[in-house]
């Protein structure tokens, strides 16, 4: 079970990766900078319920998957994929180091601290690897919290649309 649900998630974030890009296409900054992008909540989602080997691992399959999608050099791809990666994963690990505990599911203000620490990490992650690849001397700030932005909107709408579908199936005696 625990093998299929891996699965069913890699295949998820791409997924939803391109229909973000069909839905939020008026919000598209560039390739990999949306003002909405709901994979930001699949990455965090992917931690926080397969727990930081197995979710980095979903995130890690479901950008293998996505590859295909973009036309750039292997290595930056690859680069991005680990990028991606990098952020949530570090600020669940911040989380438990800073406060000597697990995040608390049920826990709004958990959450929301997990939410900010992980779209600022991301953001700064994918833009300070973009300045080493790149060869340029600078850093963009204005894409940085573009990204940022982006990544907090789409967290965010993406826990929103979650409990909206939990209530609804709760509503018609389906429990999870």
């Amino acid at each position: 079970m625990h093998l299929l649900l891996i699965l069913a998630l890699a295949v998820l974030y791409p997924a939803v990766h391109i229909l973000n890009g069909w839905l939020f296409d008026f919000a598209t900054i560039n390739d990999h900078i949306s003002l909405v992008y709901l994979p930001a909540f699949l990455r965090l989602f992917n931690l926080l319920v397969l727990g930081p080997i197995y979710g980095t691992l979903t995130t890690m399959l479901g950008g293998l998957l996505l590859l295909a999608k973009f036309e750039e050099p292997l290595m930056l791809g690859l680069f991005n994929i680990m990028s991606s990666c990098a952020g949530p994963l570090f600020a669940m690990l911040s989380f438990r180091y800073y406060f000597k505990r697990r995040v608390q599911l049920t826990s709004l203000t958990d959450l929301s601290i997990l939410t900010l620490v992980y779209c600022i990490a991301n953001s700064l992650i994918h833009h300070i690897t973009w300045l080493m690849l790149d060869g340029t001397k600078v850093f963009d700030v204005q894409h940085a919290m573009s990204m940022f932005v982006g990544d907090l909107l789409g967290a965010l709408l993406g826990a929103y649309l979650m409990k909206a579908v939990l209530d609804f199936l709760e509503k018609k005696g389906i429990t999870l």
